[in-house]
C-alpha cells in the first residue's frame, strides 16, 4: 500500500449533490485540474470513494 495518494479533480462539481461538493472541498480541490497529495489512510480513502466519479487517484511513495 502506498504512503500517499495524489488526487486530481477531473470533472465539474456543478451538478453534484451538496455532500459531494463538501467532500471535494475537504480534500482541498477547488477546480478542475487541481491536485492534492494526501496521506493514504481510511479517511482519505472514504473521501475518494464518495467522489470517485469526479477524481483521478494515483498512488505515490
Amino acid at each position: 500500500m502506498a504512503e500517499r495518494l495524489k488526487v486530481t479533480q477531473v470533472k465539474s462539481k456543478v451538478s453534484e449533490k451538496q455532500n459531494q461538493r463538501d467532500t471535494l472541498r475537504s480534500l482541498g480541490l477547488k477546480r478542475i485540474g487541481d491536485s492534492v497529495v494526501r496521506p493514504d489512510d481510511a479517511q482519505t480513502r472514504g473521501y475518494v470513494k464518495t467522489v470517485a466519479h469526479l477524481v483521478k487517484v494515483e498512488e505515490i511513495d
